[in-house]
């Protein structure tokens, strides 16, 4: 069975790299082997993309202590949290872990449960730690409850200058086949803001399988998540995206916002400054 949609095949095609992406699809599998169930037991947040009851993309942060995302058979998952809908729906996640710059993707269909929800996995598979900012995990802020979410439909002054510093974000997508949680990083203002409703980022060389852009292609609703590391603040952002095809090979992705959800101390999770990784390119301020 192919692992890739006719979208993702699309871009394979024209960046020419479909023998490159044949070979590492093989990686993509249903079930989830121990290594991957023990790798996932010990992390203590997952990022999940679903849809919400009006078609919206939207990138969650769920976090818990160990254990409350973990593997309960070779094809099922459990996570402790509120489940994304009341009924069966196509869901995204990514397990990363920044203390190891690992990552693990699992996407399949979420269910309520006693626990929260289980996720049915449809696509197993590892990342490699390209782009990955390493970083040391700090004793949980428990005493901060998390604020009120502040909604809006652009980017405030302020959030603008969060988001231009960001390293790091996620982004979900989604497509006849399922949806899918993935992650954007580089050095700070590798996300340039062109205006409070519209982001733009150079695509990366990776793996070659052009999951997220290939939905793209024939879906254009996505949904990003922007982490403050230190203060566990989180912001999403909904809307829609494309990418643009240049010379030479560039690929810009740009975003237009629809919603926004800023959710101060989201997050009790704390994390040291960043130890960027060494794949990241320079970016044209970047010192040679």
């Amino acid at each position: 069975m192919d692992p890739y949609n006719p979208g993702s095949r699309a871009v394979q095609d024209r960046v020419g790299v479909r023998d490159v992406a044949a070979h590492v699809g093989r990686s993509i599998g249903t079930g989830i082997r121990p290594i991957a169930a023990a790798f996932l037991e010990l992390q203590p947040m997952l990022v999940l993309a679903a849809a919400d009851g009006d078609g919206q993309l939207w990138s969650t942060l769920l976090t818990g202590a160990p254990g409350f995302a973990r593997a309960t058979g070779p094809h099922t998952i459990s996570v402790a949290a509120p489940p994304p809908a009341p009924g069966p729906t196509p869901v995204g996640t990514i397990a990363l872990d920044p203390r190891t710059r690992r990552r693990m993707r699992l996407n399949g269909v979420a269910r309520p449960s006693p626990r929260g929800f289980t996720v049915e996995a449809e696509q197993v598979f590892s990342n490699c730690p390209k782009y990955l900012q390493k970083r040391e995990l700090y004793a949980p802020d428990h005493t901060t409850p998390p604020g009120d979410p502040l909604h809006g439909t652009a980017l405030t002054p302020a959030r603008e200058r969060f988001v231009r510093a960001a390293d790091t974000f996620f982004i979900a997508t989604t497509a006849p086949d399922g949806v899918d949680a993935s992650h954007r990083g580089g050095n700070p203002g590798f996300v340039q803001v062109d205006a409070p409703t519209e982001l733009s980022w150079r695509d990366y060389p990776g793996n070659a399988m052009f999951l997220t852009l290939g939905n793209l292609e024939t879906d254009d609703r996505a949904g990003l998540l922007f982490v403050d590391w230190r203060t566990g603040m989180t912001l999403q952002l909904s809307g829609t995206a494309h990418t643009d095809y240049g010379p030479d090979g560039v690929r810009l992705t740009r975003f237009q916002v629809r919603r926004t959800v800023e959710i101060p101390s989201g997050s009790p999770l704390r994390w040291s400054e960043p130890e960027y990784s060494p794949a990241n390119p320079p970016l044209p301020q970047d010192p040679a």
